[in-house]
């Protein structure tokens, strides 16, 4: 293992902000963390954790020790009557994993599919599509503790999922007491499948899949061809525009907010929950503020998409964090002043 200096990570997040780490290891196995923690530089916090670079906005230059996980691997653990135990890598890509649990005849993950990044992000984020979320398919996860050294195996019950959250974004001097941001590089991670397999199909652009073909019973990969047709046609390719994908968690409001909300804007898009509460479609209030295709230096708001942020820049003048923030505070502005609501950025901002 080498550690690099001044490496430029602009090709190492997907919405292509220009910025640079001042130290940069590539991880590819728990014994290149071990090495690392075994020198007498060795500072567990300054460092930070990157993985596929998806759902980050770079605001400057990382004077930390950069530590991107590349650890590779997918394996099937166990089988039995009851379903398939599935382990990948961190350093392993969501969506090839994916495809890959299909392939082998394991369904599961399909509402999932071409969600960018990493399978170690994914746990951080608890990642969620049409439907379904990490949390519902995981098992377990084994990571190693930066400031200890010690290999720890954590079950579904330590790591506190919530919608687009987890133990892992959280320091311990936040609202968990036992936060692990920082401070657990994930090594590995495991998918409980069952055999008994559904489709889930509750949200409106699966539905309208269903109507327009008439399968109304899709099998696994049907859906995930669905969801990757739905996905492409939304939102645009990090290979071609960069962007982190969806900006603004959804917010949830009581019902009688939402009936307020429908009172003045009744074709808005809201989602009734199990629990009482109405999650209410992020993307349609910025649209509906009239943000969609707009522009703020070289940051810009995705024209089929207003819960994407897209980077307008070129090679010679490339957008920044900073643009990227100032376009993302105008528009909580904006939606705040006309909905009385607080919308929450997914990405985490360093």
């Amino acid at each position: 293992m080498v550690v690099e200096n001044h490496v430029p990570l602009q090709a190492l997040n997907t919405f292509g902000i220009a910025a640079r780490a001042h130290r940069l290891a590539r991880i590819r196995s728990e014994e290149d963390v071990r090495a690392l923690m075994r020198h007498p530089d060795w500072r567990p916090q300054e460092v930070f954790i990157l993985g596929g670079g998806s759902n980050i906005v770079i605001t400057g230059d990382l004077r930390q020790l950069v530590l991107k996980v590349e650890i590779p691997g997918r394996r099937l653990l166990r089988e039995d009557e009851r379903g398939w135990l599935v382990e990948a890598g961190a350093g392993e890509r969501w969506h090839a994993f994916v495809d890959w649990t299909l392939t082998q005849g394991w369904p599961g993950l399909e509402n999932l599919a071409l969600i960018p990044g990493t399978v170690g992000a994914a746990p951080v984020q608890n990642i969620g599509a049409y439907g379904v979320e990490l949390q519902d398919r995981f098992h377990s996860l084994d990571a190693i503790d930066l400031e200890t050294g010690e290999l720890l195996t954590l079950q579904h019950e330590h790591c506190a999922f919530g919608y687009r959250d987890s133990v892992f974004k959280h320091g311990r001097a936040g609202a968990r007491a036992m936060g692990l941001k920082g401070r657990a590089l994930i090594t590995r991670v495991r998918f409980w499948l069952p055999r008994r397999w559904r489709p889930q199909l509750g949200y409106q652009d699966l539905e309208r899949k269903v109507a327009e073909t008439g399968i109304t019973a899709p099998s696994p990969r049907q859906v995930f061809d669905w969801v990757c047709e739905i996905r492409r046609a939304k939102l645009p390719d990090p290979a071609v525009i960069g962007n982190a994908g969806s900006f603004f968690k959804n917010p949830s409001v009581t019902a009688e907010q939402c009936a307020d909300i429908i009172g003045r804007d009744p074709k808005v898009v809201h989602y009734p929950m199990p629990d009482g509460t109405v999650k209410l479609a992020a993307g349609w209030l910025i649209d509906a503020c009239g943000w969609k295709g707009k522009t703020v230096g070289h940051a810009g708001v995705y024209e089929k998409q207003a819960l994407v942020l897209v980077n307008r820049g070129d090679a010679e003048h490339p957008c920044t964090g900073g643009e990227v923030m100032t376009l993302a505070r105008l528009i909580q502005t904006s939606v705040y002043e006309r909905f009385g609501i607080r919308l929450e950025p997914e990405p985490v901002v360093v």
